[in-house]
């Protein structure tokens, strides 16, 4: 693929899409425009984001969502601009967060013929919204399963490994949008200065070992005891650990320096905290494009048949002898419990 770059020698993720589209079993300006979308939303989330402090936006509401967790007024934001942002663009059917009990559907003439469905995270750690931490978005793309217009919970509750396209954007020290639609991973760095997304990483890539490990060790008392033995020897290696407690900023560092993370299943948490379909299956989706690995501790993230919309799993991905070691210390050690 030949690509064309503007006069100044900047790609620009619109037209990083628009040349890319034939690389897509699914080639249709559909997906290209349904991407655009996701583009548009995440430059209003960051411009209010960048203004934190400045406007009525910090802190806490009074509801919780369907989580149990209070919601952040930047959670509310970012779901209602990423919301209406697919309506108006009418490329989806319909759309699942994790701010939203129930899936939503768009029946306006348009959406009732779109191919695809959407799952999104649309503001992934929000607890360090108010400290000025790096937060995200992360979303998943699958093609439609009922016929016509038809929509039911089983679109959404398809299993990783037949997403389309799967992504994040991370709001940081700079603002970056990562995505795969199955041919390699690429991301792209908001310029401010011309309101453009512009390819700076292209092709990325995990490192297959890494020396960063990413969990949070006050709960080690509660891991499996495989866990712990891994703990131990990683720390016997002096290896780093790196936990900022924004799945995005961890999992986009260790993409890029080469790591593992992990959310273990706990004594309180027996089946994990984080969601597999909007949350995992599009990280996993990433990993896998960029040579790495996510697993449950046991099994292939990708290949789990989710039950439900907001179903929890246990969490481990990064760099792959990383996540294979730590899947060999916990089948050792299978039939412990912490003690």
């Amino acid at each position: 693929m030949r690509y064309l770059p503007t006069m100044n020698g900047v790609i620009t993720l619109s037209e990083f899409i628009i040349n890319r589209q034939a690389d897509f079993p699914f080639a249709s300006g559909e997906l290209s425009s349904l991407l655009r979308d996701i583009e548009i939303a995440a430059k209003r989330v960051n411009r209010e984001v960048n203004k934190a402090g400045l406007v009525e936006i910090l802190g806490a509401t009074d509801v919780e969502n369907v989580q149990g967790e209070t919601q952040q007024k930047l959670d509310v934001y970012a779901n209602d601009v990423f919301m209406q942002t697919f309506q108006n663009g009418s490329e989806v059917r319909g759309v699942a967060s994790e701010e939203n009990e129930e899936f939503v559907v768009f029946d306006n003439d348009v959406s009732r013929n779109s191919k695809y469905v959407l799952l999104m995270d649309p503001l992934d750690g929000s607890s360090n919204i108010d400290v000025n931490v790096s937060i995200g978005t992360i979303f998943s793309i699958y093609r439609k399963l009922s016929p016509g217009d038809e929509l039911s919970e089983s679109d959404f509750l398809q299993s990783g490994d037949r997403q389309v396209a799967a992504g994040y954007v991370i709001y940081g020290s700079s603002t970056m949008l990562v995505y795969t639609t199955g041919a390699g991973v690429n991301g792209f760095t908001l310029d401010p200065s011309i309101g453009e997304f512009c390819l700076s990483h292209r092709n990325m890539r995990f490192p297959e070992q890494g020396n960063i490990y990413s969990i949070n060790e006050g709960n080690y008392e509660a891991f499996e005891l495989g866990l712990r033995r891994y703990l131990d020897e990683v720390k016997s290696r002096q290896m780093t650990s790196r936990y900022i407690g924004s799945l995005v900023a961890d999992f986009h560092r260790n993409l890029i320096k080469g790591g593992i993370y992990i959310y273990p299943k706990t004594l309180s948490a027996p089946e994990g905290k984080l969601r597999l379909l909007y949350e995992c299956n599009p990280l996993a989706y990433i990993a896998e494009e960029a040579g790495g690995v996510a697993s449950d501790g046991k099994n292939r993230i990708l290949s789990a048949e989710p039950k439900e919309l907001h179903q929890r799993i246990p969490y481990y991905v990064g760099s792959k002898d990383m996540v294979e070691e730590v899947e060999a210390y916990l089948r050792e050690n299978e039939d412990s419990v912490p003690d």
